[in-house]
């Protein structure tokens, strides 16, 4: 009589502040709005080179990428962005694109693109393109033909006669290149300037030119009609120049007159023009979608510049015209303190909250800690760091950008040689330095096992030389283990879908060396995160960021691989200890929650005296 009783008690009383609940006292996922597929989405990128050799050439590719996939899928990746794939002389590898709408033959051909395209549809796995508008190479055919001044091609670029000084011919003004040295370069064919904001063999696209917006519109529409997801814009704050061409202002901070901070940008990028495109882009991407009655077409922009600038990515200052689906978070790039320094809770807080702060209501986050141009975290902040700032990125509201390796822990090469350096970036400086421009330590082979070149290809050399620790740091060895960086990064994809995680509210505090938050909603368990960025131990109170009447005690469902706590293990969160760079997920039980168990075992004690 009494377990019938219990039963029935159980059932009757699972509302609790006007939600369907669980016996563990979650909501099922229908009490709110569901999320579109790229809000809650892990998303992966792949730097085509460096992934998959498939051919024993050394150099990456698709059908490698391919043979590879089933990695993202059991390491819970919902979506992948591939780094340029299109033809090429790959003078800056892929970011000089002789032909947006073929495959570089390096990488494979087209067939192998559909049948990547495929496998990925099939591991429920979205596909998101690079895509560069801002310049080609100067091996396009329209660049070609520009040089020759067809008249239909003739404005496809940004000409200039120059200007003479002292009877010298010079460049219209003092505009730099992102890779050192004027922008602008001498066509003999020509007779003119023609601007490259970044290689000399990539000249700047005219966008003022309608031709090119529909151009580039056309090259948009051929690869949605085949099936992609979406795409990641490159450099589109250089999209659009002063139509005057007026010289840029001093930068008092920078010395160097050939080098690109040398002179304020304004007349050079970060123009509304630029953002006039995207918003255009955007409207586009929504309406190809509604008529072809797919799902949503995203548009992800990336842009080097101040945050206010950042946050007119999403949309127009009025509110009337949407941009981007979400522009590339580069805070915990630019604002944290790297080796030699610390990185300190307070810092990390004040990345994170300028971000939120900023960015405009009903937007969705995103937080990127490396690419193919900037140092991978472990090299940023040391190794121990790599869990806790994968732990950090997972449990943040909004989406999580991972770049090909952070989920081992690889670490840059700096030892590549002058000889072995390919990255035009340090190509374009010299010897002795080199090192301060390479991109190079960030692009090496993936390392997925011990065997010759780290599993990554079976030829003799690779393309940039694999990381002398790949025995001792690689994928194959981390899936064998008990406790491993990639086992971590698993279980933190996994409990992505936790309704705290999607929906939660954010709140945080910095307490010495830890930087701890609370993740939590209405009716549901809350999930606290503490992360100790310090090399000692560590005793803080959470009780700043606790729920009021929240439970004194959490759980722990996640920590770092070297953690001192395991799953299950219960604390005071009062007075939580973290070892040297530890780092834990705790749930805290909702106050609804608690409450209805503290009803029920009052109810049980009533009912033991009554039948007694």
């Amino acid at each position: 009589m009494l377990g019938l009783l219990v039963a029935w008690l159980a059932i009757a009383h699972t509302s609790v502040n006007g939600h369907s609940v669980r016996q563990d006292g979650v909501a099922p996922r229908h009490d709110h709005p569901s999320l579109d597929w790229w809000e809650r989405a892990t998303l992966y990128q792949i730097y085509p080179r460096s992934f998959m050799d498939s051919d024993g050439d050394g150099v990456g590719d698709l059908k490698g990428i391919t043979a590879r996939l089933p990695h993202l899928k059991e390491a819970g990746v919902q979506a992948t962005w591939l780094s340029p794939i299109f033809r090429s002389p790959m003078k800056d590898f892929g970011y000089d694109i002789s032909d947006f709408i073929s495959i570089n033959p390096e990488y494979g051909t087209m067939e192998d693109f559909l049948q990547l395209l495929h496998e990925a549809r099939r591991l429920n796995i979205r596909l998101i393109l690079d895509f560069v508008p801002n310049h080609t190479s100067d091996e396009h055919e329209w660049f070609t033909k520009s040089e020759d001044d067809d008249p239909i091609y003739a404005d496809y670029y940004v000409w200039h006669n120059g200007r003479v000084v002292d009877g010298v011919r010079q460049p219209p003004n003092n505009w730099l290149s992102v890779f050192h040295g004027s922008a602008w370069t001498w066509s003999d064919k020509r007779q003119q300037y023609y601007l490259h904001q970044f290689a000399k063999e990539q000249p700047d696209l005219n966008f003022a030119n309608p031709r090119v917006v529909e151009e580039m519109k056309g090259v948009l529409k051929y690869w949605l009609d085949i099936g992609v997801d979406g795409f990641r814009v490159d450099a589109i704050n250089h999209l659009f120049e002063d139509p005057e061409f007026r010289d840029n202002e001093p930068n008092r901070e920078n010395h160097d007159p050939m080098d690109y901070g040398h002179f304020d940008t304004t007349n050079i990028k970060d123009r509304q023009e630029s953002y006039q495109q995207v918003y255009d882009w955007r409207k586009y991407f929504d309406e190809y979608a509604i008529e072809h009655d797919t799902d949503t077409k995203v548009l992800l922009t990336e842009a080097y510049t101040n945050i206010t600038n950042t946050m007119l990515w999403y949309g127009s200052a009025d509110g009337t015209q949407k941009g981007a689906h979400f522009s590339f978070n580069f805070e915990l790039i630019m604002e944290l303190k790297a080796l030699p320094e610390v990185l300190t809770a307070t810092d990390l807080k004040a990345a994170i909250d300028g971000w939120l702060s900023h960015m405009p209501e009903g937007y969705t986050a995103n937080w990127v800690l490396g690419n193919h141009d900037r140092p991978r975290v472990a090299s940023r902040f040391g190794k121990d760091l790599v869990d806790v700032m994968n732990m950090l990125v997972q449990t943040l509201p909004g989406v999580a950008v991972t770049y090909y390796g952070e989920e081992i822990g690889m670490e840059d090469f700096r030892g590549i040689s002058w000889e072995d350096t390919k990255d035009p970036q340090a190509c374009g400086s010299n010897e002795t330095v080199y090192q301060q421009f390479t991109r190079d330590p960030v692009r090496t082979p993936m390392q997925w096992d011990d065997s010759t070149n780290a599993g990554f290809s079976t030829g003799a050399n690779t393309w940039l030389p694999v990381h002398p620790d790949y025995a001792s740091n690689n994928l194959a060895q981390q899936m064998t283990e008990e406790r491993s960086t990639f086992k971590l990064y698993q279980e933190l994809l996994k409990m992505r879908v936790d309704h705290a995680l999607e929906h939660g509210d954010f709140e945080s505090v910095a307490l010495d060396n830890v930087f701890a938050y609370i993740r939590h909603m209405e009716g549901h368990d809350s999930l606290v995160v503490a992360l100790n960025l310090g090399s000692t131990q560590a005793t803080v109170d959470l009780s700043p960021i606790l729920l009021e009447n929240s439970d004194t005690e959490g759980t722990v469902d996640v920590s770092v691989t070297k953690s001192i706590y395991k799953r299950d293990d219960v604390i005071n969160l009062r007075t939580v200890s973290l070892s040297p760079y530890d780092g834990i997920i705790l749930r805290v039980p909702s106050s609804a929650t608690t409450m209805f168990i503290s009803t029920l075992s009052l109810l049980l004690v009533a009912l033991r005296v009554l039948f007694n």
